[in-house]
């Protein structure tokens, strides 16, 4: 056993009795960890150095939990594809306990693999270590993006045997997160008339996201307008770096605002607002193009489990509702916009000058459209202009050569619109060009450089190529020699071939 005492403090198991079931994790037949976030580790206060041992190893697999672990399997529903089904829950997930991190933040500790629960609707509840390390590589990335996420704190191979469409090496994640409630929890509760359940649980999630609006008479309305807020903003941070989610069903969408599951995520090449990598996103339901979309829609439903709480009057609590949902395509754009800007180079400033967003959106969108006419890859053509401020002549050579001889006058129309609105900008070029690298990444996790990791992993027992993806992907904005390759986009074909799965 770890010879160190965790500090759980287990509200949502202590606080909220009917939302779950107590149960145990599947003990394995030879844990080994594969991977261990050391600095994560730290954050949450836990003895890094110790959990990279055998008995780390013994823990972070379910074999051994330490002291002050209540393990739970969580209820919940969702709109999967728009389908509605009416109990999912953790079918191969516990959350174990929640720790206070080193800078006071509540804390979600959860298995991922850990085996059959009363939710697991005939699944095995196991998990294969390819998805598990992909989980671990997309959160590193997006969290270095400075993009709201869950993270990985470990990846412990079992020593196992996973059936899959193949046999596969199996393994248990542990996942940290703000928290684990989703749209879905609420739906879950909603669905069954138990309004009392629902205003628990929105009670809970205030006191834990929302603490400002505890005591507060219109505190449900505001949280929903808090909830719709975080998502807007997360949204938007995905549309800025061109990464799909791949699933963006109501148990998948969290109050917290952080992006939860990377089964079927991907990022995006070139600039294609239909671009679709989901094996089983078949009608492109969750298309880049389409993300706000699907948020709003996804809030919608949140909406319908909160009604009862927004007023007494269906007919009024329905216009409350409706007052958050249709201001979220606004929230979304400001969030938008202020990346953007940033991107562009620009100072900012939404909703100060209403002509100036609307010229500066513009703007961004024409630039968006070109580098979509042209085919041109959506990182490298935003990190590309970063450089050409710098550089002399219409944009500089870097710029220009990623894109087709026939774009070159639609590209200088752009640019020279470009420069035109940033001579009103004060700062000299050197400034600005930093600043908008800081904003832009030159590395993100390329599908091709992922799949290549996850399989010498998997398929040789490899982690060579995981561990220096990895590290490439913890400094996106940094041009590094050696993670160069890392930079190129694939080959168009294979590109146009590549999907993604769930990992289930």
């Amino acid at each position: 056993m770890l010879d160190f005492d965790f500090p759980f403090d287990n509200s949502y198991a202590r606080e909220l009795p009917g939302c779950y079931v107590a149960w145990q994790p599947a003990p394995v037949s030879s844990p080994r960890l594969l991977f261990v976030n050391d600095a994560l580790a730290i954050e949450l206060g836990l003895p890094a150095p110790a959990l990279a041992g055998e008995a780390g190893a013994r823990w972070l697999s379910g074999c051994e939990l330490p002291a002050g672990a209540e393990p739970i399997a969580q209820a919940y529903a969702g709109h999967q594809f728009g389908g509605f089904s009416p109990q999912l829950g953790d079918g191969r997930a516990l959350l174990i306990g929640e720790l206070i991190d080193q800078h006071g933040r509540r804390r979600d500790l959860a298995f991922k693999g850990s085996g059959r629960t009363p939710f697991s609707r005939g699944g095995d509840g196991k998990a294969a270590v390819g998805p598990m390390l992909r989980e671990a590589l997309i959160g590193e990335a997006m969290h270095a993006l400075g993009i709201p996420t869950t993270r990985a704190l470990a990846v412990a191979a079992t020593g196992e045997v996973v059936l899959r469409e193949a046999k596969l090496p199996g393994a248990v994640l542990t996942r940290v997160a703000s928290s684990h409630l989703r749209v879905g929890t609420f739906q879950y509760f909603a669905a069954r008339g138990e309004t009392e359940r629902v205003r628990q649980l929105a009670d809970y999630a205030i006191a834990r996201h929302d603490a400002a609006l505890v005591g507060d008479p219109d505190r449900f309305h505001a949280f929903f307008a808090a909830v719709a807020r975080r998502q807007a903003t997360l949204v938007a941070s995905w549309m800025h770096v061109g990464f799909i989610h791949g699933v963006m069903n109501t148990d998948n969408m969290t109050i917290s605002g952080e992006t939860i599951d990377y089964g079927p995520c991907a990022f995006m090449e070139a600039c294609n607002p239909a671009a679709v990598f989901s094996s089983i996103d078949h009608q492109g339901r969750y298309a880049f193009g389409n993300q706000p979309v699907i948020a709003r829609w996804n809030l919608a439903r949140l909406a319908e489990t909160l009604l009862p709480l927004f007023h007494e009057d269906p007919e009024r609590a329905v216009a409350r509702a409706m007052e958050v949902i249709d201001a979220f395509p606004a929230w979304f754009a400001q969030a938008l916009l202020a990346g953007h800007r940033r991107k562009l180079g620009l100072r900012p400033g939404a909703g100060l000058d209403a002509q100036r967003d609307e010229a500066d959106a513009a703007l961004a969108d024409d630039w968006l459209a070109l580098l979509q006419a042209h085919g041109v890859d959506h990182t490298l053509g935003w990190r590309q202009l970063a450089h050409a401020v710098e550089e002399e002549g219409a944009g500089g050579a870097s710029l220009a050569g990623l894109f087709p001889p026939a774009g070159a006058p639609a590209l200088g129309e752009w640019l020279e619109r470009w420069r035109r609105r940033l001579a009103g900008e004060a700062g000299d070029a050197a400034a600005r060009a930093a600043a908008m690298r800081r904003a832009s990444p030159w590395i993100i996790p390329r599908n091709h450089r992922v799949e290549e990791a996850l399989s010498a992993a998997s398929d040789r027992g490899d982690l060579q190529p995981f561990e220096q993806l990895l590290e490439a992907l913890r400094h996106p904005f940094d041009e590094h020699p050696l993670h160069a390759r890392y930079a190129e986009p694939a080959p168009a074909a294979a590109t146009a071939c590549y999907r993604t799965f769930c990992g289930t």
